[in-house]
């Protein structure tokens, strides 16, 4: 990509975006997780743990863990004592090696992003504890790096693992307004407005040689510069892009991009733009070989600060697939873009359809093992699971014939057609009493002849064993297990049919009968 061409592609994103209609028929909603949280920071997962959740508190110096559902009383490790709180600092980062379960390099890992109680960045590794998966090693640590801080704010925090295993460390400006250090654009002795990149699996001080300033006037831990504030950024776990939430001053919130595979070295600007606004300030030339953002967004309407999130990856979302969610702290707004490679586009607000109670202050977005997303309301104490809403539902149609108890047999279906709830359940009145049936399910809809009546699912049809006897008012009733086979081939979006076979002789016709069929649209 011509990165000097991109860059200058971003005057009209605001404008642009502004314009964009919600996703057809799609629409969100939330389930509280867990509540009562101490000023909750951050969520994640280590890799492959679909059991658990890490929530950071922010002033408590505490990092919790949600276990199948339930909020476990024993915190996972205990910082209090040595993390200041209040305003921007605190207990900000944490991020799991890729290879927490091991075996080998990094099994056990994990880094905490905190501002000490002389207000300083400290990035430490932990270690868990050999005796209890839900416990850290609280004296396991090792300093990756410490970073003075010479105002109360903009301390960035957020830590990420890239695709390339290396841990990334989003700096703030050092704060105050207007970057009166000139600090993001000094790549020569300062760490502040940065991105900053680490090899934790070799010796101190962890920088690899593949760092775009080893050997040349640059700090060599830097990745890439001109930032302000990238409180919260992240990777597509999918393409292994970086999506880059970072805070304005007083008119623009940007969104940055950069994607995977460059070699690093990139300038976003700050201080002498924001968004894609010319500052004024000096230090740099204004769209000079700068990478202006894919979006931004002004500060009217209660906005003040974005919060960087996710680009989807998860089940639960069919429709929202790829998109990638941000908020603002201040106003109650949380949007989704879509992205074409180069530009976002078609933003969306889903501050009516979540309908989260209350006011909500999004401290940040999190992502689970399984790329299903979540939402951390800081003030409410609250943690939030993001769905898509249950736009489902089943329609009869072809003909159950005449068996020989009179009329023709129904199908029917009870319990949730949520695939993340599993509980789907069949069930066939009309038949018979005391005899056999199987039920089954294709793609398609037919209606086709079959024994006594017509085939109506069809397309490859699957069983649904075992067989089941019809009781003395010609009833039966199936379960179908959506986790395994072979109801794990319905998926959330998806639509099936289904129907009921059954042995009967009526008027010496055919030795089987068929019901009516029913088509079910799944959601997540």
């Amino acid at each position: 990509m011509n990165w000097n061409k991109f860059a200058l592609t971003g005057a009209s994103v605001l404008s642009a975006l502004s314009l964009s209609a919600p996703i057809a028929g799609a629409q969100l909603q939330v389930t509280e997780i867990v509540s009562g949280l101490n000023a909750p920071l951050f969520l994640c997962s280590p890799p492959g743990d679909t059991a658990r959740l890490f929530i950071l508190e922010q002033n408590s110096g505490l990092i919790k863990i949600i276990k199948n559902g339930s909020l476990l009383g024993t915190p996972f490790l205990d910082i209090g004592s040595i993390s200041s709180s209040g305003g921007e600092r605190g207990l900000l980062g944490l991020a799991f090696h890729p290879n927490y379960f091991g075996p080998g390099t990094g099994e056990g890992n994990f880094y905490v992003n905190y501002t000490n109680n002389s207000g300083n960045t400290v990035v430490r590794q932990y270690s868990v504890s050999g005796g209890n998966p839900d416990v850290a090693n609280a004296g396991s640590f090792t300093n990756i790096v410490t970073i003075n801080q010479p105002f109360s704010n903009h301390n960035g925090g957020c830590i990420q693992f890239g695709p390339d295993g290396m841990l990334y460390v989003g700096t703030g400006d050092g704060g105050s307004a207007n970057d009166p250090g000139n600090r993001s654009q000094d790549i020569t002795g300062q760490l502040l407005g940065k991105m900053l990149r680490f090899d934790v699996d070799i010796a101190a001080p962890f920088i690899p040689n593949s760092n775009p300033f080893v050997g040349s006037t640059g700090d060599d831990e830097i990745w890439s510069y001109g930032l302000r504030n990238p409180w919260r950024f992240s990777f597509d776990r999918v393409t292994g892009d970086m999506w880059i939430g970072d805070v304005g001053q007083g008119s623009r919130e940007e969104v940055n991009f950069e994607p995977a595979g460059i070699s690093g070295g990139l300038n976003y600007g700050w201080r002498c733009m924001e968004g894609t606004n010319c500052t004024g300030l000096s230090g740099c030339t204004c769209n000079s070989g700068l990478v202006l953002p894919v979006d931004e967004y002004s500060h009217g309407g209660g906005n003040c600060s974005i919060t960087g999130g996710y680009r989807y990856r998860g089940s639960l979302m069919p429709n929202f697939y790829g998109r990638y969610f941000f908020a603002d702290f201040c106003s109650d707004n949380i949007w989704s873009v879509d992205f074409n490679g180069t530009t976002a586009f078609d933003r969306v607000n889903h501050e009516t359809d979540l309908a989260i109670p209350g006011s909500v202050s999004v401290s940040s977005f999190g992502e689970d093992a399984n790329g299903e997303l979540y939402i951390v309301d800081s003030s409410g104490g609250q943690i939030y699971l993001v769905s898509e809403e249950c736009a489902s539902g089943t329609t009869n149609y072809c003909t159950g014939a005449v068996n020989s108890s009179g009329g023709g047999a129904g199908i029917a279906t009870f319990g949730s057609l949520s695939v993340s709830a599993n509980n789907f359940n069949l069930s066939v009145a009309g038949c018979p009493s005391g005899v056999p049936g199987l039920f089954f399910f294709g793609p398609n809809a037919v209606s086709a002849p079959f024994g006594n009546g017509f085939l109506c699912a069809g397309g490859g049809i699957t069983r649904i064993p075992p067989p089941v006897t019809t009781d003395f008012l010609g009833t039966a009733q199936r379960f179908l297990d959506l986790t395994s086979a072979p109801g794990n081939m319905i998926t959330g979006g998806s639509d099936w049919n289904f129907q009921y076979w059954f042995r009967d002789v009526p008027g010496g016709g055919a030795m089987f009968n068929t019901s009516d069929g029913v088509n079910v649209q799944f959601c997540p």
